[in-house]
């Protein structure tokens, strides 16, 4: 099996997919952190491609940077100043070729992620 990386985005104080929310993705090796790619999601609460497809995906520790404020902002999410969630960066390691899946489940004032099928 080769490996892979894909998300998906979810609003659970709204109760629908996060549509429009910029990702961004990179690689960390030793105290380097390395942008690989900038996506945003569809409809669906997904990027419309892989965010790391089997020809790019290699083992190592990698950081999703989930931009949550300027989704909230084009929501319609009453804006605190400063607001409490704004850029959620997760950072995580794949250590095999296999297809991770890192999900966001998103409210304005707490998020949860886990490792998904």
């Amino acid at each position: 099996m080769t490996g892979y990386l894909t998300t998906h985005v979810l609003d659970t104080a709204r109760g629908c997919p996060a549509a429009g929310l910029k990702i961004e993705l990179f690689r960390i090796a030793d105290a380097t952190r390395t942008h690989l790619k900038t996506l945003t999601t569809n409809g669906d609460g997904r990027t419309d491609e892989q965010i790391l497809p089997a020809s790019e995906f290699a083992p190592g520790t990698y950081e999703l940077v989930f931009h949550a404020g300027a989704y909230l902002d084009a929501a319609g999410v009453a804006p605190e100043s400063p607001r409490f969630l704004d850029v959620i960066p997760l950072r995580f390691g794949m250590s095999e070729a296999s297809h991770y899946h890192v999900p966001l489940l998103l409210s304005p004032f707490g998020y949860a992620t886990y490792r998904g099928s």
